[in-house]
């Protein structure tokens, strides 16, 4: 019986060359789960793997979305598992990977998706838009930490959804996520991390490499395809950085040093909501022998 593979863990932590490597073991593919990845010419800024980095090995659910769109957890909920169900029809080993863990979530959890309503999402994103999204972020941190943790305190667009299921269903937004039962599809859960100083250092020459090969002229272009307009892709590590020095001053060194200390703190999120999940057995990334150990576990 052929199970798929998610690859999960934090920014920098070496999912995407693992996950390529077990689709060449496995004779799989890469079913992309980074919701910043979607985003068409959003390469550079989300470490999108290049085609020589993905040595011929299919890699699916990347360059699908344009920059104004904005990301639904519930569209990607629906393609991924026909994605998964599709390769899995054809023999093939899914191998799910990116840091976004609310998306592995709704691919491998019964993960459901509370209704809407208008009038207070509006009512909200006016707040957030005059009082700033931090400060609302703070306000969703005491109303209900869980979700205050997996969210951006930058990113209003969540932050607005999380206090609007709270306000009309009188639930913490998180109680609609499932407790982790079996994960659907028999999938294989692997987390990848490092030491903390280790991966900071990582997320640091990261993002010194993106801005030395063209992130400020990436989101110049994107800018022209109206990426001001992007709900979810304007508010992208990096690339909120960048916007905010063409605007201003001008001074990428600051948006550089910023998107390390924003990248890091992300870090921290990450691996505080993956941590939660027992499920996932965790490897170090930068030890020996990684991909057939990892192999070892997922063929038990």
């Amino acid at each position: 019986m052929i199970r798929p593979v998610a690859v999960v863990g934090p920014t920098a932590s070496g999912k995407t060359a693992l996950a390529v490597d077990l689709a060449l073991t496995l004779g799989g593919e890469v079913v992309n789960a980074d919701a910043l990845q979607l985003y068409r010419g959003m390469d550079i800024g989300t470490a999108k793997a290049t085609p020589e980095e993905r040595r011929g090995v299919p890699h699916h659910l990347l360059d699908v979305l344009d920059v104004t769109e904005t990301a639904s957890v519930a569209a990607y909920q629906r393609d991924a598992r026909k994605c998964v169900e599709d390769l899995l029809d054809a023999g093939r080993v899914p191998i799910l990977t990116g840091g976004s863990g609310l998306y592995i979530q709704a691919v491998l959890d019964d993960l459901k998706f509370p209704g809407t309503d208008p009038a207070v999402r509006a009512r909200l994103a006016i707040e957030a838009e005059e009082r700033g999204a931090p400060a609302m972020h703070a306000r969703l941190t005491e109303l209900d930490p869980v979700a205050a943790e997996a969210i951006l305190p930058t990113n209003a667009r969540r932050i607005v959804r999380a206090l609007e299921v709270i306000e009309i269903t009188g639930e913490p937004f998180s109680a609609n996520l499932p407790k982790p039962g079996p994960a659907r599809y028999d999938t294989v859960l692997i987390g990848i991390d490092r030491e903390p100083a280790e991966l900071d250092a990582r997320v640091n020459r990261r993002v010194e490499v993106m801005f030395e090969d063209g992130l400020v002229g990436e989101v110049r272009n994107l800018l022209g395809q109206g990426l001001r307009d992007g709900l979810t892709a304007s508010r992208a590590l990096g690339y909120q950085q960048v916007i905010a020095e063409l605007d201003g001053e001008g001074d990428f060194a600051a948006a550089s040093e910023a998107t390390a200390q924003a990248t890091r703190r992300f870090v921290r999120r990450q691996r505080s909501w993956f941590r939660r999940d027992k499920r996932i057995e965790w490897f170090d990334g930068g030890s020996e022998r990684l991909a057939e150990r990892v192999i070892e576990v997922a063929a038990k």
